[in-house]
């Protein structure tokens, strides 16, 4: 994998597949070469030159990969650096939105219960140390305080915290919890009007939902992510990954990325809210747009499209490859790669509403065709007419795929050998990541007391009183 310095690059040296009892193989790196690089080594199928195809399917190798540290003394720091953001967050959402900032510079405080911290902690196995790898991957890069609010000395500690120290606050905890101590939106952003505060809630602030708790599977079931997820006629299916509850730490992350671009111009913070079912309903764009144009309810489509024909993964000799032909010229494209030019002439084939109409009998003679080919070949075809195709890659190939060592997208958990993902995004060819890993249960202490601005200490002390009524 790539790996990364705060705000730096990298430059792949060498992806060495090795095996014990072997002699030297591989490229030759110098020894200054090997001064300025970071080795890693990940178990994984050897991957052939085209960057898919395994050498031996069923063949498990370590691969070394080393890579090159470059100077990184002009990013030095991300765009968020001197941005300080209090997380009371736990789970996936608000701990993933903290996760970004941290990777782009911000300082992320994250705030636990001394008994337990964040329950994710536990969210395993797979476990780092002693920590769950999801609990290992979502917090890199932050601080934790162990702060119990239900107490008059943690209130007051937490509200110190965010008056004194803080730039924007996230948090995903139940409704009201946080009003219950005087410390919740209303009551820190009057006294600190400069204050960003970002609500991640399960159901959204208003409607018949709006108490109740939440997850993201919950979401994707009441959203109707689940009813188009998998296959007609079988059990319900989750989406895999936890999209609902990332795509609600994307969200808080804009609207906080806009509040603070806004406080520039009127001096003023805001309350940023956003919501597991919002999210959910936004996934659904698509689908319940076509709801509202032909009143059609949708049911699953398996790995398809209900709107695009072939848009979906064919079965190549026991493997599975993903083809998208999502418009006529490539539909044309996709019949010469399958020697069957003829299909693209066929007026129940010529435009995709007729391809969507007539689904079932152009899926199976696709089917028939490639049944003709493996999997190296189809690649190599669909390749020479640019007919976009990608295989189905099980986690261990994706780690070791050319593709994602080339993008550097491996952040190095602090000094150890575990690697996670890191952001999307480059600015100026520089990926930045918070290296540190994620922290202990309360292994960061808070600063001395810190005394607040004139402006906002008649607030402060307003909420003091309001605490004690």
């Amino acid at each position: 994998m790539g790996f990364h310095r705060p705000g730096g690059s990298t430059r792949q040296l060498a992806a060495v597949p090795v095996s014990f009892g072997c002699g030297p193989s591989g490229p030759q790196l110098r020894r200054k070469e090997l001064e300025n690089a970071h080795i890693s080594f990940v178990l994984a199928p050897r991957i052939g030159p085209d960057g898919v195809t395994p050498f031996r399917p069923n063949q498990q190798v370590l691969t070394l990969v080393m890579i090159e540290m470059q100077d990184t003394s002009a990013h030095d720091t991300g765009p968020l650096a001197g941005c300080t953001v209090i997380e009371l967050g736990h789970s996936v959402a608000a701990p993933f939105a903290g996760m970004i900032l941290a990777d782009l510079g911000a300082r992320v405080v994250k705030v636990e219960n001394p008994a337990d911290g964040d329950y994710a902690r536990g969210w395993g196995p797979p476990f780092w140390r002693d920590t769950s790898s999801l609990f290992a991957a979502l917090n890199r890069g932050k601080e934790s305080v162990a702060i119990d609010f239900r107490t008059e000395e943690g209130v007051r500690r937490l509200r110190d915290l965010i008056l004194g120290e803080a730039d924007a606050v996230i948090q995903n905890l139940r409704p009201g919890v946080l009003d219950r101590f005087g410390i919740g939106a209303d009551d820190l952003c009057a006294a600190k009007p400069s204050l960003i505060w970002c609500n991640i809630g399960a159901f959204g602030p208003v409607g018949p939902l709006a108490r109740k708790p939440g997850y993201d599977p919950l979401a994707q079931a009441s959203t109707g992510i689940m009813s188009v997820t998998g296959e007609a006629g079988r059990s319900p299916v989750r989406v895999g990954v936890s999209l609902v509850d990332i795509g609600a730490g994307m969200w808080s992350v804009i609207g906080l990325l806009a509040s603070l671009f806004e406080r520039e111009n009127r001096k003023k913070g805001a309350v940023v809210s956003t919501s597991l079912y919002e999210t959910g309903l936004s996934w659904m764009t698509v689908p319940l747009a076509g709801y509202a144009a032909a009143g059609e309810v949708r049911g699953p489509q398996g790995s398809g499209s209900a709107e695009i024909v072939p848009y979906q993964a064919f079965n190549v000799g026991g493997e599975w490859i993903m083809i998208a032909a999502g418009n006529d010229n490539l539909f044309g494209r996709l019949c010469r790669a399958l020697g069957q030019p003829q299909l693209a002439d066929d007026p129940a084939y010529r435009t995709n509403a007729d391809r969507v109409k007539n689904r079932a009998a152009l899926i199976a003679g696709i089917e028939a065709a490639i049944a003709g080919f493996d999997m190296a070949r189809l690649s190599a075809a669909l390749d020479a007419e640019g007919v976009p195709s990608a295989p189905l890659l099980t986690v261990d190939r994706v780690l070791a795929h050319a593709q994602t060592l080339a993008l550097n997208m491996g952040v190095p958990h602090g000094q150890s050998e575990l690697v996670t993902m890191g952001i999307p995004l480059t600015f100026d060819g520089v990926r930045f990541a918070a290296q540190a890993e994620a922290p202990a249960l309360g292994q960061s202490k808070l600063q001395a007391e810190t005394a607040f601005a004139p402006q906002e200490a008649a607030g402060a002390a307003s909420l003091a009183g309001a605490r004690r009524v």
